[in-house]
């Protein structure tokens, strides 16, 4: 044997060598992948999390599929884009006021068989826009092949009065599940935290200001921060967007408070928050920075499920006549009509505002059970 191969030899036979040659340990995931990993496996929550996630972001380039307005117009050489600009009519030579009709142009151009041209949207009628002296007959219209879900009773195309109603449907959730879970954390974090007479008088006007009949006090305020009437009509003025926001978001806060108030009252008694305040951590600190991660489970849990209940309140408030105004596009206005035409054998109105709610409550719904089957704590806590 060679020099260096009873130094190899010897070397081998060395105390922890084999240690040398083992690879060190891969770090842990995190809780927060571990969940994530799980929810990607729960293959129905999360391709319908991926399917309202895309249907929601494309509901914001709506005006560039679903609108009366033209995307691009070629009009004596120069080139015009209604989609981000106003154009009267006089601009294309059209007879009257107000802003160009842009189908029609489309049609006197191709009559014309010049150079000019204009690009519609795949869908060219917009939400609000009445079509009354364009369909022959009294609204609503039936399905057609130009709408294929009709028009409502004021002649508006149905499937563009649902697409944006999808829009303003999620936005209104999403804004005030932020508003009220805000609300809520920060009070239900200060009972917890703090605990004794801040929690005994906290739990007491919380519990209070729930039984204060919510359906009843928006009409009070509505009748009181909008004491006016609607382009000269005789009925009444809904609450805004913003207005409905801030009235909802005072008045659903109250039961995340609770499920936080639990988590912060199981939370500080750790050993982890005890080390925090012996190392001279603040009050903001250790409620915010180290408690509050631990005590979002519910929070998350909670959201899709919370989501289904706003868009099902907002439904019901624009059904009643005291949600977003007109001519907002609604699903609960849609209900409403479908409703009052029930007799008259049109059943397009409820039945198609009937399934977007249905499938977006759905798909919203099987989202939360995927949700609270990833963040069980009980597969991945060390406690057995």
């Amino acid at each position: 044997m060679t020099t260096d191969s009873a130094r190899a030899a010897a070397a081998a036979d060395a105390p922890g060598a084999a240690l040398a040659h083992v690879a060190p340990p891969k770090p842990s995931a995190s809780l927060f992948r571990k969940r994530l990993r799980k929810f990607r496996s729960l293959k129905r929550g999360y391709y319908c999390f991926l399917l309202l996630t895309g249907a929601y972001l494309l509901s914001w380039l709506l005006p560039f599929f679903v609108s009366n307005k033209a995307l691009v117009v070629r009009y004596q050489g120069k080139y015009y884009y209604p989609i981000l600009q106003f154009y009267s009519a006089k601009t294309f030579g059209m007879p009257g006021i107000g802003e160009a009709k842009y189908r029609k142009l489309a049609e006197k151009f191709r009559e014309a068989g010049g150079e000019d041209w204009v690009l519609l949207p795949l869908h060219p009628y917009g939400p609000n826009e009445n079509l009354l002296n364009e369909l022959e007959g009294n609204p609503p219209h039936p399905p057609s092949r130009a709408h294929p879900m009709g028009t409502d009773d004021r002649a508006r195309d149905v499937f563009a009065r649902l697409a944006y109603g999808f829009n303003i449907s999620i936005t209104f959730a999403l804004i005030l599940t932020v508003v009220s879970y805000g609300i809520g954390i920060a009070i239900g974090a200060a009972l917890g935290y703090f605990g004794g007479r801040v929690d005994i008088v906290g739990v007491r006007l919380v519990e209070i200001w729930s039984t204060v009949p919510f359906l009843y006090l928006v009409m009070i305020l509505s009748a009181i921060l909008l004491p006016k009437y609607y382009q000269g009509r005789s009925d009444f003025v809904q609450p805004g967007f913003w207005l409905l926001i801030g009235i909802m978001g005072a008045f659903g806060w109250m039961s995340m408070t609770f499920y936080v108030r639990g988590e912060y009252l199981r939370e500080k008694a750790r050993d982890y928050v005890s080390a925090a305040v012996a190392t001279g951590a603040s009050t903001p600190a250790i409620i915010a920075r180290h408690i509050l991660p631990n005590a979002l489970t519910p929070v998350i849990s909670l959201a899709p499920f919370t989501i289904v209940g706003e868009i099902a309140s907002l439904v019901a408030l624009d059904f009643l006549g005291f949600g977003l105004p007109a001519p907002t596009p609604s699903w609960g206005e849609l209900l409403g009509q479908g409703l009052d035409q029930i007799a008259n054998k049109n059943w397009w109105l409820i039945t198609f505002a009937f399934l977007a709610l249905f499938g977006t409550l759905l798909v919203v719904v099987f989202i939360g059970e995927a949700i609270r089957e990833a963040f069980d704590p009980k597969p991945f806590s060390r406690l057995r």
